[in-house]
């Protein structure tokens, strides 16, 4: 039971994180409704099953869970989201992690443009 509710909260905390980044243009969504539906498939199948069924949402779900993809709009949200939050980053810190980040977000672009459309 315990398990079952920590599935559940981590779905819960993802799916707001994801409602946040669609209002928020630097924080994505995609990436947090695909990880609530991981999590409530586990802790919460009638979730589960409503994400799935979400008119937006429940596409992408589905393809992701049966083949690992990504749609190719998504895949250019992504780029283009993780470009600008690099170019800020990049004019407002003056530190070497900023480097970092972008080659994380790089390697992370490798992984995604790589996955099945």
């Amino acid at each position: 039971m315990l398990k079952r509710n920590l599935w559940r909260i981590a779905g819960i905390v993802a799916l707001a994180l994801g409602a946040i980044g669609a209002v928020l243009p630097l924080l994505p969504t995609t990436p947090f409704v695909l990880l609530a539906a991981f999590c409530f498939a586990r802790g919460e199948p009638a979730w589960h099953a409503w994400l799935l069924r979400h008119k937006v949402f429940g596409p992408l779900i589905a393809e992701w869970e049966a083949r690992g993809a990504v749609p190719r709009r998504a895949k250019w949200m992504a780029t283009i989201m993780m470009a600008a939050s690099f170019g800020i980053s990049a004019l407002l810190i003056r530190n070497n992690a900023v480097w970092y980040a972008g080659i994380s977000m790089g390697l992370v672009l490798i992984w995604l443009w790589r996955r099945p459309e």
